[in-house]
Formats: C-alpha cells, structure tokens, sequence
C-alpha cells in the first residue's frame, strides 16, 4: 500500500497545478519552478529519498531525489519530467486553469498531462516499495524550462550529472513507448540592403529583392532535405523546413533596407544540427553575389534540440514494449531525451496523458490513465531497481 507520508494521487496533482510554473521566453510572463520542485522534494523525502534541489539561477533549479542505493550506485532508473508549463489563456478555459477540476472521467488543469500529473504517478509508485528493497537506485528527476530554454537539461548535461543506466521521461504518450524524435533548430536570416526613394531603383538596393533570391535557394535546400532523408518510423518521415515569418520595409513609396524571415527545421534522428547549420550557410553565401549592394546574415535563434534515438533492441526499450503491449514509435514533437541520452542512459518516452492535450485550453488527464500509470512505473521499478536482470 502507498505510504501515508504523501497526500494521495489526486490531491497530489491538484497541489502540483495549483502552484503555476510557467516557463516562457517572454519575462513578462516567467515565473519560477521553486513551488513545484519544494513540494515535490517534500514529498520524496517522506518517503525516504534523498532530495537535492540544484539551483539554475536564481529562481529556477533541478531536483534530483535518490531512493535505495546498492553497490551499483549509477546503474538504477531515473523516471524524469519537466515541472515547467507552457503559457495559457485562462479566458479560453472552462474552469480555472490553475485549480484541479474532475469532470467527464478527467482532471482538468494547467500541466495535468504535460506533464505535472506523472510526477505523483512515479512517487506513488515509488511509495510501493521499501527503501531496503532497492539493489539499484531509483532517481525521481524534475527538471527547469522545458518548455522554452531546457536549462534544467542542459545544466545536468554541462555538470555531466551521471544519474543512472535507464530513464523513462514521462511525457503524455498515452503509454505508447517512443524511442525516436525530431530535432528541432531555428534559424534567422537577414539580408541587409540600403534604403532609398522608390522612384530611382540606383538610389538603393532592395532587400526584399535579395530575399527573393534566397526563398529560392531555401525551396531547392527543402526539396534536397527530402529527398536524401527518410525514415518509415515516422508519420512524416523526411526533415521539415517551415518558413515560420517574414519581415521587410517600411513603405511603399522606399526601397527596402533590410529584410528578415525565420525559419523551423526538423532533423531526423541521424542528422547532426551543426552540419545541417554549415550546410544551410555554404548554401546561401554565394545567392546574392549577384545584388551589389545586398549582404546576408544567418544567425542561430537558439541553441537547437536535437534529434534522439534509442536502439530498438535497447534494455529499456524492450521493457517499455513488454510492460505497454505496444511497439516503441516516433514523434515529431521535442523531449529532453536527446540530453539525458548523452549522459550515458538508455532513454524511452512514455507516459501518462495525450501530447493532443498539450499546450491547448482545457487540458486534462483521463482519470483512467492514473492506476494504469502508477501499475507501469511500479513494474520499472521493480525491473530495474528491485529485481535488476543481470
């Protein structure tokens, strides 16, 4: 039975709600993750792990909670989720996005399936076991910002953080075990001309001109992307490149001094994003060497995601299959997986909820999936920290 050190599941989750951690590039609207990882390491330790809050700046942190130990001290499971939430518009909800609401078979509230909700799925499941019985320990990993800078993962991968041998992260598959995602990186492409009266063209040079020019190469650049890169696994199975914004002049009557657009590609797992960064630069140097006048910037807009994949014949992927019933697939959508991969862990996503339900108003959980979640997480517990095959 779950120990009586920690609320139930439900009140768990309306306690994890109730306090917003919004993560947001925007800081008018960021906020801090110390209420959820405090509650979270309260809970934890009532049940024997040893919590370390490791602060990101200072209003963010990581938590890391131990339970058991053994001699193999890094080789247990990590069960891993983000404690951030997207923005919301609470004008578009049914019921306040920040209070936990059963309604229709579901919880409703801000992070209930991305991904607040998993966090008491993994401590009750935790709560099943004895902290004598772990030969392996069990790490419950809450990390800052996934939603927008991953900080929290990319402070674990820069301290290089060697938390265990197998992670789960927690995302809303609806149990479906994924072991392959996209990359995603954004670029910013700039070309920089002078401005002048539009009645004499010789009095400028116009940068939306030299923009053509490039949406031009950038088409050829796509078509090229898709047809030397595929893969079945996914729904759409060759790299993505999304014209996001464009941005130029400002009036008819002058000649555009600069113009700018922002674009979103997909790598495939395989696809190392610095190479594919050089190889859309080699690509564009040479367009407007024929615009006197016109020059060219591209510049990354953030750091990238790349891509991940875990081996199908992996420890970890082959439990995920068993425990589901179902094969370990593909999404488009970014995780923190691609980090924790490169700490050493065999990594799967899998979790409770629907990715359908993310980032949109009135998101929920299927209460349904609570007692089937806390059974799963138990079952990886018990294989990898109770029982390890050897």
């Amino acid at each position: 039975m779950p120990s009586r050190s920690i609320p139930d599941t439900l009140a768990m989750i309306g306690a994890l709600i109730e306090r917003p951690t919004i993560s947001c590039t925007d800081p008018r609207y960021d906020q801090s993750n110390l209420p959820v990882i405090q509650l979270l390491a309260e809970w934890a330790e009532g049940l024997g792990f040893r919590a370390d809050i490791s602060p990101i700046g200072a209003s963010k942190a990581n938590l890391i909670a131990t339970l058991g130990g053994g001699a193999d001290q890094k080789g247990g499971l990590v069960l891993s989720g983000h404690t951030d939430t997207v923005p919301c518009n609470p004008e578009l909800w049914s019921s306040d996005p920040f209070r936990a609401t059963k309604r229709d078979g579901r919880i409703y509230g801000l992070g209930s399936a991305d991904m607040k909700s998993f966090f008491a799925l993994a401590l009750q499941a935790a709560a099943r076991f004895r902290p004598e019985d772990f030969r392996r320990p069990l790490v419950v990993l809450g990390t800052a910002d996934e939603e927008s800078s991953m900080s929290g993962a990319r402070a674990l991968l820069s301290e290089n953080r060697r938390l265990g041998r197998y992670a789960v992260i927690g995302e809303p598959t609806g149990f479906t075990p994924i072991r392959m995602h996209k990359g995603v990186m954004m670029e910013g492409i700039t070309v920089h001309g002078r401005a002048g009266h539009s009645s004499d063209p010789a009095l400028g040079a116009n940068a939306i001109e030299g923009m053509h020019a490039v949406l031009g190469e950038l088409l050829a650049f796509r078509a090229e992307l898709r047809a030397r890169y595929r893969n079945p696994a996914f729904k759409v199975d060759y790299p993505t490149l999304n014209f996001g914004s464009i941005h130029g002049g400002d009036n008819p009557n002058r000649i555009c001094g600069s113009c700018e657009m922002q674009i979103d590609i997909r790598p495939l797992p395989g696809m190392d994003l610095d190479t594919l960064h050089q190889t859309l630069e080699n690509r564009l140097a040479p367009v407007l060497r024929e615009y006197p006048g016109l020059s060219l910037e591209l510049r990354r807009l953030f750091d990238g995601l790349p891509p991940f994949e875990t081996s199908a014949d992996s420890d970890i992927v082959r439990a995920s299959e068993d425990l589901s019933g179902q094969p370990a697939g593909a999404v488009a959508f970014g995780t923190e997986a691609p980090f924790l991969s490169q700490l050493g862990m065999q990594t799967v996503v899998m979790g409770p909820g629907y990715i359908d339900q993310a980032h949109q108003p009135d998101e929920y959980l299927p209460l349904d999936h609570i007692q089937p979640g806390i059974d799963i997480l138990s079952k990886f517990i018990e294989r990898f920290c109770i029982r390890p095959e050897r």
